[in-house]
């Protein structure tokens, strides 16, 4: 486990200055709260004066308008002010009698209005700003609500809670009904991270003024490494561990026969889909700077073990080397015959092109479209060509099927030159199913024939959608299924989601793309049974 310190050490100068004057006040209590009363009363004196100047300027601002409605011009309008002003500062009985009656007529003059509503809204305005002023002042006297607006040197981003999370749960583990988490909760919650933490730093610890007021010396992340070497589930908790066993042992072998009548079986498939874990990453694994700018969803990370790394020239430099994709296992446990990945972002596409590069990957299947409401996936291809760390992507040849599109590309790096095809299906609405099953099959059967024709030495296809869990494990799914099919006569879907998403978390992300797994699989043994009577 490494820790770092963010941000970075203060000067040495400041650090002993702090130290001696947190020193002297926790030896004096008395004068420890009368310095913060002073910085109160400061506070708050700075604070009405603020408000106290807004009030009267928001006044002379509404007269000024008020005057201009009545027809005068802007200067003409700020001289009734100055003169409304010097007749409401100056003190009374200055005036003579002469002179009050001489004055009279500018008095009634300068009070006089076409209209009182504009009037009434700049006092209802003065109002408002005072009011608002002295909630603020009576919250700045209580100990809890001190919102500054001048902030002090030592105040930090983020402070340091003066208690530790074992007190925090401790406090509040009655409040919790665990019987009421489900058995394929979409995170597991600290709840289930007790228990396997370490007693010793879960423990309530002495914490100084220094550190209350959240000296950056004191604030330290303790962050997990994702490219760890630790055993996969070292560190699970005991409902992590079942569901890892259950992804790893569960199996449901359907006969050739069987599979019209399992896919007709809603209730059943339900029951299945909704018992099986979905394994997603609890994104504090994933606690660094930056990561969140290279996340197309928040919630939706690739799997530690079997995350795809981008080589760079500093591999201390995390960020440079994280891509949201995952290596997926083809059939018969093949290592890295496919990429599940999300659909690029504006950030991320030289990252995606330095992995189709790196990974020698001859086909991308495309399933989505870059527009579904709001932005599913970047255009992350050029109409011509484009440079992308590097690598020169150009466009030869775009040919457009009945269902789907297809792109040769032409790659060059380095003086090398590769080509890559890519299918971009459209018929595919994000967290739903297709209209119709056939043209996936044609689908699934072409990029097939076109990954056997690759040239030796390709690495695995590229797949994508928008997450890159659900319309793409529902195409790698019946890619491997097919392929089962054929060599062994029998289907095990539940097994294939369990290893899907043991490599990914959440693929095949809904019950509905988990029953058409099932129809599409039962179309295509009817196919293939047509097929061997002809």
């Amino acid at each position: 486990m490494m820790q770092r310190a963010l941000p970075g050490p203060p000067s040495q100068l400041d650090t002993e200055d702090e130290q001696e004057e947190d020193q002297q006040l926790s030896q004096n209590p008395l004068q420890a709260a009368h310095v913060a009363w002073s910085e109160r009363a400061w506070r708050i004196g700075v604070s009405a004066g603020y408000f106290l100047c807004v009030c009267v300027l928001s006044q002379i601002m509404g007269a000024w308008v008020l005057y201009m409605l009545n027809g005068y011009e802007a200067f003409p309008a700020a001289h009734k002010v100055l003169d409304l002003m010097q007749y409401l500062l100056s003190p009374l009985g200055v005036f003579s009698s002469v002179e009050e009656e001489t004055s009279q007529p500018s008095q009634r003059e300068l009070w006089r209005t076409e209209s009182v509503r504009p009037l009434l809204v700049t006092i209802f305005l003065g109002f408002v700003i005072l009011s608002i002023g002295v909630l603020y002042c009576l919250r700045s006297l209580t100990p809890d609500g001190c919102p500054a607006l001048l902030d002090d040197r030592r105040q930090s981003v983020s402070r340091q809670p003066s208690f530790t999370y074992s007190e925090w749960t401790e406090a509040k583990q009655d409040e919790f009904d665990l019987d009421s988490v489900p058995e394929t909760p979409v995170f597991d919650c600290a709840m289930d991270m007790r228990g396997e933490a370490d007693p010793v730093t879960l423990t309530v610890k002495s914490v100084g003024l220094q550190e209350r007021r959240g000296s950056n010396v004191s604030l330290t992340l303790d962050m997990c490494t994702p490219g760890s070497t630790e055993p996969y589930g070292a560190l699970l908790s005991p409902r992590e561990q079942s569901a890892q066993e259950y992804l790893q042992k569960a199996s449901n072998v359907l006969q050739a026969s069987q599979l019209r009548s399992r896919a007709l079986d809603d209730s059943a498939l339900q029951t299945e889909f909704y018992e099986t874990p979905m394994n997603f990453v609890d994104p504090k694994e994933y606690s660094f700077p930056g990561v969140v700018r290279k996340n197309r969803y928040k919630t939706i990370l690739p799997n530690t073990h079997s995350r795809v790394c981008l080589e760079t020239t500093d591999p201390d430099d995390f960020l440079s080397t994280y891509i949201n994709a995952n290596y997926i296992r083809g059939y018969g446990g093949q290592e890295k015959a496919y990429i599940a990945t999300q659909g690029p972002t504006v950030n991320t596409v030289s990252d995606f092109w330095r992995m189709v590069w790196q990974e020698s990957s001859p086909i991308i299947v495309m399933i989505t479209n870059v527009e579904e409401k709001n932005e599913k996936c970047t255009e992350y291809w050029p109409e011509d060509t484009a440079l992308h760390e590097g690598v020169r992507v150009t466009v030869r040849q775009v040919i457009q099927a009945d269902d789907y599109s297809l792109r040769i590309f032409s790659l060059q790096c380095e003086g090398e030159q590769r080509s890559l095809r890519q299918y971009w299906y459209t018929s595919w609405p994000d967290q739903k199913t297709p209209d119709k099953a056939p043209p996936l099959l044609e689908l699934v059967q072409e990029v097939e024939e076109a990954r056997q024709q690759a040239p030796p030495g390709s690495g695995p296809v590229i797949v994508h959608c928008s997450a890159g869990i659900g319309r793409t494990g529902c195409f790698i799914a019946t890619t491997l299924l097919c392929q089962q099919l054929r060599n062994e006569g029998v289907v095990d879907i539940l097994r294939t989601t369990c290893q899907l998403r043991l490599d990914r978390g959440g693929m095949i992300q809904t019950a509905e793309q988990y029953q058409f797994v099932h129809h599409v699989l039962s179309l295509y043994e009817k196919q293939q049974s047509h097929s061997s009577e002809e």
